[in-house]
């Protein structure tokens, strides 16, 4: 059932289904919790799943002119805190995962552990904010749709695109309900956060990294290397992925989620 629950100048919106262990579904940047349609109900067979839409993105509005990760875990707990929720799994997909360790960095007690689902614990470097400064400057010129197109194809890998037309139809269209001025919060938020790979190896929670090979954002090898040296992580390696595991292998993705979260 979607609700919402205030948040500073706004609300967070949310959705709510099945019970059991509870795993908060947590959607990446130019995405809203409509992402996980398919993916969050056949979790639900299983366990409680909560679906959000960080604030700026979705139904879920601007607070800040700068929406950093941490303020997004806020959000996050508010939710949480709201339905009672006094231990939860999260799953963050890319711009997700960033406010997944954040949220461990505040939050650690409330957690069963997490999954950085093609995420990494690293800053932005200087090229990647000068990236996103053009996109920025891109919105502002009322420009957003070469944004949608050049980013949502990049998220899944080539040999996906023709066969999976329609999902990425889909998460084209998806990234049309963001508005403007929650993109660009984001955006900087995105911009300021901190490294946190000391965290990760410092944490002691289960971590499981869903890693796509063909991940057209982030080198396998890089974050491979990082998952090794997490003392209580696993990793999934998804041969025929890019950016977008759970559309384009849900199976193995939803198969490695339910044995995961099973064991804690």
């Amino acid at each position: 059932m979607l609700k919402s629950v205030p948040f500073h100048s706004s609300s967070v919106h949310f959705d709510d289904l099945g019970s059991g262990k509870v795993i908060v579904l947590l959607h990446g940047y130019l995405e809203t919790m409509e992402i996980w349609s398919g993916f969050a109900p056949e979790l639900a067979k299983t366990y409680r799943v909560i679906t959000i839409d960080i604030p700026g993105h979705g139904k879920s509005g601007k607070v800040a002119d700068t929406h950093d990760m941490d303020l997004m875990a806020d959000a996050v707990n508010t939710v949480l805190t709201f339905l009672r929720i006094e231990k939860c799994f999260l799953v963050g997909h890319s711009m997700g995962g960033y406010v997944s360790l954040a949220f461990m960095s505040k939050y650690r007690y409330k957690l069963l552990g997490i999954c950085l689902f093609h995420a990494t614990p690293f800053a932005d470097s200087e090229e990647k904010k000068a990236n996103r400064d053009r996109e920025i400057a891109l919105i502002k010129e009322g420009k957003k749709d070469i944004l949608f197109n050049t980013n949502i194809p990049k998220g899944f890998a080539t040999d996906n695109l023709e066969k999976l037309s329609d999902k990425v139809s889909k998460a084209r269209e998806i990234a049309g309900h963001n508005p403007e001025d929650g993109i660009i919060a984001l955006l900087e938020g995105m911009k300021a956060r901190p490294d946190r790979q000391n965290l990760l190896k410092e944490t002691g929670l289960p971590v499981l990294f869903i890693i796509g090979k063909k991940d057209n954002y982030i080198p396998f090898d890089l974050i491979y290397a990082v998952a090794q040296r997490t003392v209580t992580g696993e990793i999934l390696s998804l041969e025929n992925s890019g950016h977008m595991g759970f559309k384009e292998e849900p199976e193995m993705c939803l198969n490695t989620l339910n044995s995961f979260v099973y064991h804690l």
